[in-house]
């Protein structure tokens, strides 16, 4: 159910106030040339790249989940690429090891002693590709890396890039070959999107201009390291009324009461879904979340954090997500 104008205007009586040095019109420039540039190489996926936008603004880890083919590498890459985000790729099979991504302790012969040389999990942005095929073992190794921003060698802790963002690319658990992610590394992603297949009209660009992949080399960052973090730093000052925390709960509470919900949402779950609508609001020009915002991203981010009671396959996340939004009313 959406607000009436009566209602907006109570969610827009923010609890939160922006702080000194705010400059929203520099930060809708940089926002608006990421997704014209962006949307010059990933044809009719607006959507998809506001919400990926969306995740790293909110410090979160993205999965894309779909068939081969469909643009999950092309978006990593060029978001790495306008971003200026040191980047690299780990494709992942069932014989990759922990240590061909972390990194490995070496004798070095010249100066006589023993030293770590980093593995390719050390760069501002990683591609996790086809993460589905790797054994959990070396899934598992990840995870500290996606929750802690740091990694343990031979019982010393070493810092990754700051920032430091996954993106993980998964090919449907149908397909032979794969592993399912088990349910503590799924909820460290912030969000789970599809590309899906594109539309006829953007399909037509994409076979009449050739592949878009060529396109990559000539991306140049747009934002600085400093500017990305102002923009981040803007998603924390958007502001959240009470009415729009009560909705919120209400949403949360459903999830955790209904029947057909093998479990609920976790409090994690809750604050992700609030990042990524303020995130969102941000991307849309709004100094507030409003229910628009909540209703956007709650697909992205519930969906993979849900699973019906009688279903093993954690493929029913996206019906339950819908049952959310169409059972939870945004005034009580």
């Amino acid at each position: 159910m959406k607000p009436n104008s009566q209602q907006i205007q109570t969610f827009s009586s923010s609890t939160t106030t922006p702080k000194a040095g705010f400059r929203r019109d520099d930060v809708k420039e940089q926002v608006d040339e990421l997704l014209r540039t962006l949307d010059s190489v990933l044809l009719g996926k607006q959507h998809q790249i506001k919400l990926s936008l969306a995740c790293l603004f909110g410090r979160g880890h993205l999965l894309i989940e779909d068939l081969p083919g469909m643009g999950k590498t092309l978006l990593s890459h060029a978001l790495a690429r306008v971003l200026g985000f040191s980047y690299n790729r780990i494709q992942f099979t069932s014989d990759v090891l922990p240590s061909d991504i972390i990194g490995a302790t070496i004798f070095d012969k010249g100066e006589n002693t023993f030293r770590f040389v980093e593995g390719p999990l050390f760069a501002q942005l990683i591609l996790a590709d086809e993460i589905n095929r790797a054994t959990p073992k070396s899934q598992s190794a990840l995870l500290e890396a996606m929750e802690e921003r740091q990694v343990t060698h031979d019982g010393a802790s070493r810092m990754l890039p700051d920032p430091f963002f996954v993106i993980g690319t998964q090919n449907p658990s149908t397909q032979a070959g794969t592993f399912a992610l088990p349910e503590s590394q799924l909820d460290r992603f912030l969000m789970r999107i599809e590309l899906g297949y594109p539309e006829p009209a953007a399909e037509r660009e994409l076979l009449l201009s050739g592949d878009r992949r060529e396109y990559l080399a000539e991306l140049q960052p747009i934002l600085t390291l400093n500017e990305f973090q102002g923009i981040q730093q803007a998603v924390d000052q958007v502001g959240v009324s009470e009415p729009l925390i009560d909705y919120l709960q209400r949403l949360v509470a459903f999830s955790r009461q209904g029947n057909e919900f093998a479990f609920g949402l976790s409090p994690r779950g809750a604050l992700a879904l609030l990042k990524s609508a303020k995130a969102w609001s941000l991307i849309h020009d709004r100094t507030h979340v409003v229910p628009e915002d909540l209703q956007a991203v709650l697909p992205s981010v519930v969906e993979h954090r849900l699973r019906e009671s009688a279903d093993f396959t954690g493929n029913s996340g996206g019906a339950l997500a819908q049952k959310l939004l169409a059972s939870v009313d945004v005034v009580a």
